[in-house]
């Protein structure tokens, strides 16, 4: 009867969404596990605006990677609030905008300032997390994968400007994708405005200017948007209606999980698709995907509120650490109730690797902004429970060729037991 129960649920929710797509395969799978917020969340996927995109990736004799994805309620038009999972795609066309720029001299490293234009922007012009005291975009990069940074996304969403992170990405095959708020509060026309920018060269002499920039360019919200039954305003005042996400940044869980395969297997993917790095820029994104604070002096985060599961959600429940022979390579978010994670998973001694994608939203009382979410009783543990529950799978599916993970294969930094500097407790993230 539970059986009967469970499939009916979820043929009924995807008739609903119009959509929706389970496949069978996946749905059979997670159905097999015990986890009993893994079963909540699935029983309900509209409720808890659940989707899943699980990508089983075999090799053949050459190590050539192939891709089959494998859905759970997936569906475009099913809302999320991608939260801090956009900071994957800024870092990504940061270190693009570089790479075209082509200018003698401005790299990742290269010290950038930021001043500023238009009501409520900023200025950066020192950064005390890294080494040489001074900003950059590789450093951005670190703190936006190390622990989910704010202030960094603010910083390339500023570099690149709204204008360009849009079109690149439709241009990429992505046209469902918007990204159209820095993480300040700004109002929309406040977003359309970036501030200058400069690079500077030795002795600190300006070597590259920016101006500010203005997005021109209409932005198309193809439906309303609205969740929950109130929530607290600016003034922390309850709002007895739906918060309105119609303009708010939107990115569909599938374009995330073929986001970071364009990036870890670049030529698994459409040429349009591709992202243009160099070499070195491709393997420092790699590093730090999946570097852990603990193996990082700059930014030197503080271990006990960082932990090395910290923004590893599949692997974080109940735990620390994760398992020696694991690496994730992933990007996740969390604000308004929603959890997601773009993860590539691998398993270096049993010679296993997969990508999973999932975003669940946990907000038992409908009001949002209020900071009371289900993350710790639902939340969490169902990433947690999903996550295993597709890695055990991996670890006994019979393979016709192991893969040669060789190319993630990291040797990653190690913290000096002299460095005595004050670890970093409450970055905004």
């Amino acid at each position: 009867m539970y059986k009967l129960f469970f499939l009916l649920v979820v043929f009924l929710s995807t008739e609903a969404q119009g959509q929706a797509r389970t496949d069978k395969f996946l749905l059979d799978l997670l159905r097999q596990d015990t986890g009993k917020q893994l079963h909540q969340v699935l029983n309900e996927p509209d409720k808890y605006r659940c989707q899943v995109v699980y990508t089983q990736i075999n090799r053949d004799r050459n190590n050539q990677p192939t891709f089959t994805n494998y859905y759970f309620n997936e569906n475009p038009t099913l809302y999320f609030n991608p939260a801090s999972t956009v900071k994957l795609p800024l870092a990504f066309l940061s270190l693009e905008k570089l790479a075209k720029m082509n200018v003698k001299g401005v790299n990742k490293y290269t010290p950038i300032q930021f001043d500023s234009s238009f009501a409520g922007q900023t200025t950066a012009f020192t950064d005390s997390t890294a080494e040489n005291n001074l900003p950059s975009i590789a450093q951005y990069i670190r703190k936006a994968f190390l622990i989910s940074d704010n202030d960094a996304y603010n910083r390339m969403y500023e570099f690149v400007g709204q204008q360009a992170i849009n079109k690149n990405l439709h241009d990429k095959g992505y046209p469902d994708v918007r990204i159209t708020r820095q993480f300040m509060g700004f109002n929309a026309e406040q977003n359309r405005h970036t501030n200058p920018v400069r690079f500077l060269g030795p002795g600190q002499q300006v070597i590259y200017t920016q101006p500010a920039a203005y997005n021109s360019d209409s932005i198309y919200f193809p439906q309303e948007i609205k969740v929950g039954i109130g929530y607290l305003d600016a003034k922390d005042s309850l709002v007895n209606e739906p918060i309105d996400f119609t303009g708010a940044n939107n990115y569909p869980l599938k374009d995330y999980q073929q986001l970071l395969q364009s990036v870890l297997f670049p030529q698994s993917v459409p040429v349009k698709q591709r992202f243009t790095l160099t070499s070195d820029d491709r393997q420092f994104l790699v590093r730090y995907l999946s570097q852990f604070p603990s193996e990082t002096s700059y930014p030197k985060y503080d271990t006990a509120e960082y932990y090395d599961s910290y923004v590893k959600f599949f692997f974080k429940q109940g735990a620390k650490k994760l398992p020696e022979v694991v690496r994730v390579f992933n990007k996740v978010g969390w604000a308004y109730g929603f959890l997601t994670d773009i993860s590539y998973v691998v398993d270096f001694k049993n010679k296993v690797e997969f990508m999973l994608a999932a975003t669940v939203y946990v907000n038992s009382d409908g009001i949002l902004n209020d900071n009371k979410y289900d993350y710790d009783s639902i939340g969490y543990p169902f990433m947690y429970q999903l996550g295993q529950s597709i890695y055990r799978y991996e670890r006994h599916r019979k393979r016709a060729f192991l893969p040669d993970l060789s190319a993630f294969k990291i040797k990653y930094d190690k913290r000096s037991p002299s460095d005595l500097r004050p670890a970093i407790k409450d970055a905004e993230n």
